[in-house]
Formats: C-alpha cells, sequence, structure tokens
C-alpha cells in the first residue's frame, strides 16, 4: 500500500514545475513554444508545464485580456 503523505505530495508536485522559462520543450525538444505568465505550452505536443513561483493572477489576468476566458 501507497501512502501519499503531504512531503510526498510536495515532493513529487516540485518535479512538475520548471524552474525558469525555457526554449525547448522538455518532452519532445521542440522549439515552438508558447509562453504565458505561469505557463510554458508546446504547440507541437501539447505539453503544458508550470513555470515555479510563477503568479496565479498574472495568468488569469493574462488569460481574461486575451478571450481566453469570459469574466465572471
Amino acid at each position: 500500500m501507497l501512502r501519499l503523505t503531504p512531503e510526498r505530495a510536495l515532493a513529487r508536485a516540485s518535479r512538475r514545475f520548471l524552474a525558469e522559462r525555457v526554449d525547448r520543450c522538455s518532452k519532445c525538444g521542440s522549439t515552438f513554444l508558447g509562453h504565458e505568465p505561469a505557463f510554458v505550452h508546446c504547440h507541437y505536443c501539447g505539453r503544458m508545464a508550470r513555470i515555479k513561483n510563477a503568479s496565479l493572477l498574472a495568468q488569469e489576468l493574462f488569460e481574461l485580456r486575451s478571450g481566453m476566458r469570459l469574466a465572471s
């Protein structure tokens, strides 16, 4: 039985985040990336990676202003 402790969850989540913006996709190596305030999106394979310590408020404002989301 695998027990998911808060320490394990945080350690696992920290491996998923990018330390900074990158020029290549970590999954496929493509340079066809879209940079958002809190995410890097690969337009070739579709992978989205979260940037560590990036503001989710800035991401939300970006999405609202670009029309990705409707204001509620």
